[in-house]
């Protein structure tokens, strides 16, 4: 297991590969590191997303759900909604206004998970949060 430091909303987190997520994990390693900004979802419920349009990880379905749980991190690759990466901080139901979604759980937060639910919070009702993935 690879250690990933996260930094997001004033906040530092570690979190690890998973390894059911081959395909993935080595898409989002050949684009890290990684910067963007962190919204918060509109239809899913606790959660964070990065909005991502129409990049291409190259990736089909593995590992994948639609409720995630706290502290696990999904890609969606693209289809009937934009390519996206969420990130729970509690109850999720990964959905679109297209319908419902399912993400490739590649990455999972080992520590830090209690801070998780602040920057939910901080998204949702101060706005975009930067987050950079090492």
């Amino acid at each position: 297991m690879s250690e990933i430091i996260i930094k997001a909303g004033g906040f530092i987190f570690e979190a690890k590969f998973e390894n059911n997520a081959p395909n993935t994990v080595s898409a989002f390693r050949d684009v890290m590191p990684f910067s963007g900004k962190l919204i918060h979802v509109r239809w899913s419920g606790e959660a964070v997303w990065i909005p991502l349009g129409d990049k291409s990880f190259g990736v089909d379905y593995e590992n994948h759900t639609t409720y995630p749980s706290l502290g696990q991190v999904l890609l969606y690759p693209g289809g009937i909604s934009e390519t996206e990466i969420l990130i729970s901080y509690g109850s999720v139901n990964f959905a679109s206004k297209m319908g419902q979604l399912a993400g490739n759980h590649f990455m999972t937060f080992t520590s830090g998970i209690e801070n998780l639910k602040s920057l939910g919070n901080a998204t949702l009702w101060q706005g975009s949060q930067d987050i950079e993935i090492r």
